[in-house]
């Protein structure tokens, strides 16, 4: 019995294993669009900050038109550090603690939503699928089509047998 179990293990690892492909490859594609969506939406911030800052002040943000800029910055910075997988998690988290903001500061009534019955309204948000592909990245990491995979690869072992 002990025997068939771990035959049965060893089929599945063979036959799973070799099915990891699809996982970078989608990951590669969610960064790669939600990249240059995060690029646009910064890059919108920046040129626009008059009215980015005079939204921020609608919302009663502090320091509008500081919190307009380091938005913008971040969308910006961070779309092109997802785009090409360099310190993606990094990247995705930052990206992370200002769409939860969003969330709390622009689209409130979707974030209590999501504690009623109405919970679709928070899934609806314009927030949510830039904050999806923020946490499977920093769920699963960029995948091996990534420049953080390159240098997984070949920086880290020399570090380790210095």
């Amino acid at each position: 019995m002990k025997n068939m179990i771990s035959k049965l293990i060893s089929l599945y690892d063979s036959v799973f294993n070799r099915f990891e492909w699809p996982q970078s490859l989608l990951l590669f594609f969610l960064r790669f669009f939600w990249g240059i969506s995060f690029i646009q939406t910064g890059l919108g911030k920046l040129q626009h900050l008059d009215k980015i800052t005079g939204f921020f002040t609608s919302l009663g943000i502090p320091f509008p038109g500081f919190n307009a800029a380091l938005v913008g910055t971040f969308e910006f910075g961070g779309g092109i550090l997802l785009l090409i997988g360099l310190f993606s998690r990094f990247a995705a988290a930052t990206l992370t603690s200002t769409l939860i903001i969003a969330y709390l500061t622009a689209d409130l009534p979707a974030v209590k939503a999501l504690f009623s019955s109405d919970f679709d309204k928070f899934f609806a948000a314009d927030e949510w699928p830039f904050l999806l592909v923020c946490l499977l990245v920093i769920s699963f990491g960029p995948g091996r089509i990534s420049v953080d995979a390159i240098l997984k690869k070949f920086v880290r072992p020399k570090l380790l047998f210095k």
